[in-house]
């Protein structure tokens, strides 16, 4: 085609313009395309250029529903973390460590085996002694003594 006529073409230009779910938190730039003015172009080249649109919208679309799905879980996990917090804030630790100070006093307090064995050894020696008196003078009124 060796026409004589200069024929003006123009190319779509890329911009880095934020996108509207780009303005509420994201340090990435989604590339938008800013077409000048047709002037003279093919109907391939303007298919081509609607398919590249179309999936520019796709992507724009898949990244504005993982941005809403991450701030969802984001706001999830804040306010899991102002619950324990929360919780963690009504915990009276000086209480715990009164109980605890009560609780240890009181198992200090217990009777350890050694205390326990000797209260069984004089417990049976004071019974056996105390069974002799009774068999050999007996008790007054109840039982007559049974030993000589």
């Amino acid at each position: 085609m060796s026409d004589n006529k200069a024929v003006a073409r123009t190319e779509p230009v890329v911009e880095m313009r934020p996108s509207p779910a780009e303005t509420i938190s994201s340090p990435v730039a989604i590339p938008t395309v800013v077409e000048t003015p047709p002037v003279a172009r093919e109907p391939r080249q303007l298919d081509q250029l609607s398919r590249i649109e179309e999936k520019a919208a796709r992507i724009e679309e898949k990244f504005a529903r993982y941005e809403a799905v991450l701030t969802r879980a984001e706001a999830s996990l804040e306010r899991s973390a102002h619950k324990v917090d929360a919780a963690a804030g009504t915990m009276d630790f000086a209480a715990i460590r009164g109980e605890i100070a009560g609780l240890r006093e009181r198992v200090d307090a217990t009777p350890r085996a050694a205390t326990l064995f000797t209260t069984a050894i004089v417990t049976a020696v004071l019974t056996v002694v105390l069974t002799v008196l009774v068999l050999k003078f007996g008790v007054p009124g109840i039982m007559p003594k049974l030993l000589p």
